[in-house]
């Protein structure tokens, strides 16, 4: 091409300095030079045109990547701050999403958790320290999916270290009423308080807080229906009520025809500032009524009425709202439970209360710090009941926790996390190293 271009030139050059008779005795010359020139032209013409398509496209490809990935920090961004969540949109519709988390510790403990004891609480079955040694964890199956297009479904499996498989939860869930209201029924956890609806391999730390320890046997779970109302405004307003079986701790008992318990809860929060720069908070207050008509723990058996109320409060901040590298998260429940009723046929009208604060810092990404302090006690003015399990003898059960934990990815996390546990009367040091991984798909968790 270079070279026809080359002779063309050199051909129009010549007969523009030949004398006039050439142009008249070479017409036939002349219309070849311009036919090539005409044909230059259009070459030029439609490769510059090609040139200016593909620019066109590489600059929309670009501007379409750069606001994908816009529009993904932003949904992360909200996600991690925004305060409601909803597991059932994360699945396909239709497709079983089905997922596996891994959990076990090695610990060092001064004192058998196997005779953990809280002066002036009668507790739950499950409510004690972490295993000595080498131990699995709560590790689970769990197998989600929407039903159609009215209904979501869970189902979740627990295995703990003693080889027994037990059903964690197991519920459906509506999916378009319409008012903001949402229904579940089945077996599922309480929505009370911060920390009882979620997993415990979310929490921030390896253990439960001793005020769930104490009151709610760790989590309060059971079989039941819950109405929720997501109000239709900005700032985030949510009610709901429950009515349980009452075969979990505190009730234990099917008291009342099978409905031995019951709750409501109310929770609200907002983010602080334009796009949430400021942080996000979450506030709340539940009460459970619960009524035993033959909990029996040991030798102590107890009937009656049991009312605890939680009021709880979560903060979380990070720069410029990008929750990914760095944030703080402040976080703390107070409880106060009711018993009237009578124990070992005694009359019992325990008061006890509790509550934990913590502090946690990602303070670079996959790695995190926390502070930790819980604390618990009782009162009840029955001389009778002195030196039974209700009598707190003087005691208040305390315990100041820290961590670090790292993260290899959001799948990955392995925890090292000291207690000083003042639970009983003598200091109880205790060292606790944990992994949690997930396998598969996991739904979202709740703010």
């Amino acid at each position: 091409m270079r070279q026809t271009r080359t002779i063309s030139a050199a051909a129009l050059m010549a007969l523009l300095a030949a004398p006039t008779p050439v142009f008249a005795a070479d017409d036939a010359a002349l219309q070849a030079v311009r036919q090539e020139v005409a044909r230059m032209r259009a070459d030029y013409e439609a490769r510059i045109q090609d040139l200016e398509k593909r620019l066109a496209q590489t600059e929309t490809a670009t501007n379409q990547a750069a606001t994908t990935a816009d529009e993904a920090k932003k949904t992360a961004e909200e996600a991690a701050s925004k305060p409601d969540a909803k597991p059932a949109e994360s699945n396909n519709a239709f497709n079983p999403a089905i997922g596996v988390v891994l959990n076990g510790t090695a610990a060092t403990l001064h004192r058998d958790p196997s005779v953990y004891k809280i002066p002036g609480f009668s507790l739950g079955s499950s409510a004690k320290p972490v295993d000595r040694g080498f131990a699995l964890g709560e590790s689970e199956i769990n197998m989600s999916a929407n039903v159609d297009q009215a209904l979501y479904g869970n189902l979740t499996v627990s295995y703990a270290r003693d080889n027994t498989a037990s059903v964690e939860e197991a519920f459906i869930q509506s999916t378009t009423l319409p008012g903001g209201f949402t229904l579940k029924g089945g077996r599922f956890k309480s929505g009370i308080g911060t920390l009882n609806e979620q997993h415990a391999h979310t929490w921030d730390f390896a253990d439960a807080p001793l005020p769930y320890l104490a009151m709610l046997n760790q989590q309060y779970g059971d079989d039941g229906a819950q109405v929720r109302w997501l109000a239709p405004t900005k700032m985030f307003i949510e009610l709901g009520g429950e009515g349980f079986r009452g075969d979990a701790y505190p009730a234990n008992g099917s008291a009342n025809k099978g409905v031995g318990a019951k709750s409501v809860f109310a929770h609200m929060g907002d983010d602080i500032g334009k796009g949430g720069e400021g942080g996000s908070w979450r506030v709340g207050v539940s009460e459970l009524w619960t009524r035993a008509s033959n909990r029996t723990i040991g030798n102590d058996t107890f009937y009656g009425d049991d009312r605890l109320t939680i009021v709880d409060g979560v903060y979380k901040w990070a720069p410029n709202g990008n929750f990914a590298d760095r944030y703080v998260k402040l976080q703390g429940e107070y409880f106060y439970r009711a018993e009237n009723g009578r124990f070992n046929d005694l009359t019992d009208s325990t008061r006890q209360q509790g509550f934990y604060t913590q502090a946690v810092w990602q303070f670079m990404p996959q790695w995190r710090t926390g502070l930790r302090y819980d604390r618990v006690w009782a009162a009840n003015p029955n001389a009778a009941l002195a030196l039974s399990t209700l009598d707190p003898q003087g005691q208040v059960a305390s315990r100041q926790s820290v961590m670090v934990d790292y993260s290899t990815s959001e799948f990955g996390r392995f925890r090292l996390q000291g207690n000083l546990d003042h639970s009983t009367t003598k200091l109880d040091p205790q060292l606790i190293l944990q992994y949690t991984v997930s396998l598969g798909a996991h739904g979202a968790h709740a703010y």
